[in-house]
């Protein structure tokens, strides 16, 4: 094992998680993590074409060729370009978790299909007021409607993780309110931050004016970070530094 990667290997787990995205040979599919392409193998059966991110190069030479319908990309999904996809289908390397879910939530797609470390989905699938919700599930909140499908054994996995898993599924909100990741992640960071205050101490922290501030509406700013709906976090960028209105 490298880089901590925890490879999954249960073929009906696997199975599911493909069933779960509804694939077709239309579909253009990211997959980042393959690993030995066991989830790969899976996916190239039913969609049209699969975009593999490894970072190990050795991994992604051994997948490399494979599949006529896979192309390999050796490389870190933090750095380097993705193409252009419209479903995103991964058992995600764990140690990445929160950066590559910000990243993807700043792409177009029509759905993510993708397993985390069980606390880590239940966090992101965590309701406003709840002891569970944070800055991730305010900005995935913002962006996307999330489903935890379904709780997966660390046994499914070689070698054994110390934590059960969980297959989530994204799917972009269309009644959002304006807004982008870049602001919502800096908005919720520094809120997060600031938990212990109210919203108007909070944003004062992170350079909100007073000018800022009295645009907005009072009751938001009264209340704490974790008693924020992800909507109303939207509603209080334009009061963040370099956000324009």
């Amino acid at each position: 094992m490298k880089l901590g990667q925890h490879f999954l290997e249960d073929t009906a787990v696997i199975s599911r998680i493909a069933d779960y995205a509804d694939l077709t040979p239309e579909d253009r599919v990211l997959e980042i993590g393959p690993g030995p392409g066991n989830l790969t193998e899976a996916l190239a059966s039913r969609a049209g074409k699969v975009y593999a991110v490894e970072i190990d190069a050795d991994l992604a030479y051994q997948l490399a060729g494979r599949f006529s319908n896979v192309h390999v990309i050796s490389g870190d999904a933090l750095k380097v370009e993705l193409p252009v996809c419209n479903k995103i289908v991964s058992n995600l390397p764990y140690q990445i978790s929160s950066a590559i879910t910000y990243r993807l939530l700043s792409r177009p797609f029509e759905m993510a299909v993708l397993m985390y470390q069980w606390e880590f989905a239940r966090k992101m699938a965590a309701a406003a007021g709840s002891k569970d919700y944070g800055r991730l599930a305010m900005t995935v909140g913002f962006f996307c409607n999330v489903e935890i499908l379904e709780k997966v054994s660390k046994m499914a996995f070689r070698p054994v993780p110390q934590v059960d898993s969980a297959v989530v599924r994204l799917l972009p909100r269309e009644d959002r309110p304006p807004g982008d990741s870049f602001h919502l992640i800096k908005l919720a960071e520094g809120l997060f931050n600031n938990r212990r205050k109210k919203v108007k101490k909070g944003l004062a922290a992170i350079g909100a004016s007073k000018v800022a501030l009295a645009e907005l509406d009072a009751d938001l700013l009264d209340k704490r970070p974790e008693d924020l709906s992800p909507d109303e976090a939207a509603g209080l960028l334009p009061a963040i530094p370099g956000k324009s209105r």
